[in-house]
């Protein structure tokens, strides 16, 4: 996910500065047009995906012009529907390169359909959620000709359904908005007023005076050597995203966020009798699904006093005796679990609308045990462990960090370093399983796993919870 970052901290360009970045790319910096239109139309899907999610905004018209502009468009239109969209394209004058002849292959190829502006409705809000504007970029000049001119004119009529509060197409501007000019705006505030704009390369001056709920910018290929020479500050791509958000997110209704999840049924006749065997095999599915950190799992303790507290920490075994983590044995949750030995974890799968809970008893696992784990660490992680006292109260960072310097500067000799003693591994039991699942609805599937003796063999009953 990107990260917001102050509009007023990040370089805006002039249409000059802007045309020599481009110069300067496809010359001595070996960029061909193509590599350049194909990462810049991926940053505008990936910031319409960040924004405007598929299950609520469907429908994406992309009005492409004959420009370097419109291609960003068509190519944003190829991978909106690789992520669930349903584009639609109107190209009314189609530049005849291979370059664009190709974008136009690749649509077709996927059944994409193609709208003349004599097939668009006139009233562009009962077809489309998403409107993306890839009409002009930052090179044009002039008055917006035919058919632009009337395409143009009906975005414009679209902003009458804020006043009628009807629901209405959102506006996606590829860069700069068009009909605005690059450097001064809307001049007379009569043009369009998109909901989103997503600059590319960097900000044009232009984007000083959008006032809309989300700006991006995309278009992660700028080198140090242009950023350099136009002393551009711009913020930092958080990941490996291809968009990162500038300005403050818009405030939202806490009450009205909410997902309709859609997933496959979790019937009781397809699950594996054994909680361990299911557990692995969601597991097996997160870590081929790409979630991040799939092993972080909510740990609750609660002490004598009664009081719950939860942190995450990270999964590090599974196996028939329990689910292994490693920590502070001086630490909070530590001193909770010796006055009551028992916890729950919790693992969020949220690309898979998944979770697992598990409650059992917790035991402290072997010397031995805690001893290989502790040197199979980088030594970093190793340095950090005997420098943390955790959960106890220091006056700053600079404690830790001198304190780190210094057992770093004893170890420089890559000699062992030994586990200290308050540092090892826990092991919970389990007792207990429920496998969650996301639906439509709020219909979602709880499969909970509980033990029982049967024949003096324990076994695993499965029974449906309510939602």
């Amino acid at each position: 996910m990107s990260s917001a970052q102050n509009s007023d901290s990040v370089s805006h360009l002039t249409q000059r500065e802007a045309a020599e970045i481009d110069e300067i790319l496809m010359g001595p910096l070996g960029f061909s047009v193509d590599q350049l239109m194909e990462l810049a139309g991926l940053s505008v899907a990936t910031s319409i995906a960040e924004a405007y999610k598929a299950s609520e905004y469907d429908r994406v018209l992309a009005i492409c012009g004959p420009g370097n502009n419109g291609g960003d468009g068509l190519v944003a239109a190829r991978h909106l529907y690789h992520f669930g969209y349903k584009p639609f394209v109107c190209y009314p004058k189609r530049t005849q390169k291979p370059l664009y002849t190709d974008l136009v292959t690749q649509l077709e190829s996927l059944s994409i359909p193609f709208l003349s502006v004599e097939d668009l409705p006139l009233d562009f809000s009962k077809d489309f959620d998403i409107i993306v504007d890839a009409m002009f970029g930052f090179s044009f000049h002039g008055t917006p000709r035919p058919p632009f001119d009337d395409l143009i004119k009906r975005l414009l009529c679209l902003h009458g359904y804020d006043q009628t509060r009807q629901k209405r197409p959102v506006i996606v501007s590829v860069d700069i908005p068009s009909g605005w000019h690059v450097e001064e705006g809307d001049i007379g505030d009569e043009g369009i007023k998109p909901d989103m704009l997503v600059s590319l390369t960097a900000p044009k001056l232009c984007a000083k005076k959008f006032s809309g709920p989300h700006h991006f910018l995309g278009g992660r290929f700028v080198p140090p050597v242009i950023a350099h020479k136009y002393k551009l500050r711009l913020p930092p791509y958080p990941g490996t995203s291809m968009c990162v958000r500038i300005g403050k997110a818009p405030s939202v209704d806490i009450s009205a966020l909410r997902e309709n999840y859609i997933s496959p049924e979790f019937l009781e006749e397809q699950v594996e009798s054994d909680p361990i065997n299911q557990f692995r095999k969601w597991f097996d599915d997160a870590i081929a699904a790409g979630l991040r950190e799939p092993n972080a799992m909510a740990l609750s303790t609660v002490g004598k006093d009664g009081k719950p507290s939860s942190r995450m920490v990270l999964l590090k075994g599974v196996d028939r005796d329990g689910f292994v983590w490693y920590t502070n044995y001086e630490s909070r949750k530590a001193c909770e679990l010796c006055e009551n030995p028992h916890a729950s974890l919790l693992f969020y799968w949220d690309g898979l609308n998944r979770q697992v809970r598990v409650e059992g008893s917790v035991e402290k696992v072997s010397d031995e045990e805690s001893e290989q784990y502790f040197h199979s660490r980088p030594r970093g992680s190793q340095i950090g462990a005997i420098v943390s006292k955790q959960s106890s109260v220091i006056p700053g960072r600079h404690v830790l960090y001198q304190q780190y310097k210094e057992l770093e500067e004893k170890f420089s000799d890559w000699s062992l370093i030994p586990k200290p003693e308050f540092w090892g591994g826990y092991r919970l039991k389990p007792e207990l399983f429920e496998f969650w699942q996301g639906q439509t609805s709020r219909l979602h599937d709880r499969l909970q796993y509980s033990p029982q003796e049967i024949n003096g063999k324990r076994v695993w009953k499965i029974n449906r919870l309510c939602p």
